[in-house]
């Protein structure tokens, strides 16, 4: 199995983090209502609530599911897929949802010409992922841990700038691509509940450059500190960027407007 499947098997085993990816994709149901077409077969990538491929049900007639992670492809009745080796069926789908994995795969324009070959024409792509502005205050710690430990080495996947989403949609040949940012803020604690909060999520550390060995106590106690110390109130509120985007594949008739 690997690391981006174990990691995602691990969220499922603690109970998964929700907030964030609900928000998301509750945002994207509001989003396909409003586009005057009904929508006969989807394919949603990224799953870790069986509830929503039903929720999804309700809008298409057909709904695919595919996730990295075994035990949520599972619950879901979908299928395990790495995303980096992912070679789909081509032009079978008329609406491609995305959330929440996205943000992590090793080559994020490949990906986006599979699913640009899996679309029908005049296809709706919606979706949602970590932009480059995420977690900046565990950035912040970890630097110090470094610090303390003496070498550098990367803590956080790197995330695709907002500027940069809607040209790559474009050079995968999408056509009228659009990115909203949220930055969601959300306080915490302590350094441990944010650390905690991620791995409920499956997005701690899938570098391959990644350290193997657990930081020091003297590094844990910096990075904490480092942590605490950017706060007020015994509260301190760390950053998620999500990047909502959306798109249409190209076709010779005009798209259908959002009413």
């Amino acid at each position: 199995m690997g690391l981006r499947a174990s990691r995602r098997d691990r969220a499922a085993r603690l109970g998964p983090e929700l907030f964030l990816l609900e928000r998301a994709f509750a945002d994207c149901l509001d989003r396909i209502a409003l586009v005057q077409q009904r929508f006969e077969r989807a394919l949603l990538i990224g799953c870790p609530d069986p509830a929503w491929r039903d929720r999804l049900r309700e809008r298409v007639g057909q709904v695919d599911v595919i996730d990295p992670g075994p035990t949520f492809a599972e619950v879901a009745s979908g299928t395990v897929v790495n995303e980096d080796e992912w070679l789909p069926q081509t032009g079978i789908y008329d609406l491609v949802v995305a959330l929440g994995t996205l943000d992590t795969v090793n080559d994020l324009p490949r990906m986006f010409f599979a699913i640009r070959q899996s679309m029908t024409e005049n296809a709706f792509l919606i979706g949602a992922m970590s932009g480059g502005e995420t977690l900046p205050r565990l950035r912040a710690a970890m630097r110090a841990a470094d610090e303390i430990a003496g070498v550098a080495t990367p803590h956080v996947h790197p995330r695709i700038e907002a500027s940069a989403l809607a040209p790559l949609l474009q050079q995968v040949g999408f056509a009228t691509p659009v990115v909203d940012v949220d930055r969601v803020q959300v306080s915490y604690g302590s350094f441990t509940k944010l650390v905690a909060d991620l791995r409920r999520m499956g997005a701690t550390n899938l570098l391959s450059a990644r350290s193997r060995t657990a930081l020091t106590l003297r590094a844990a106690e910096a990075a904490a500190k480092n942590f605490s110390d950017a706060g007020e109130g015994g509260k301190t509120a760390e950053t998620f960027e999500i990047l909502h985007f959306a798109a249409w594949t190209p076709t010779s008739a005009s798209n259908p407007r959002e009413g």
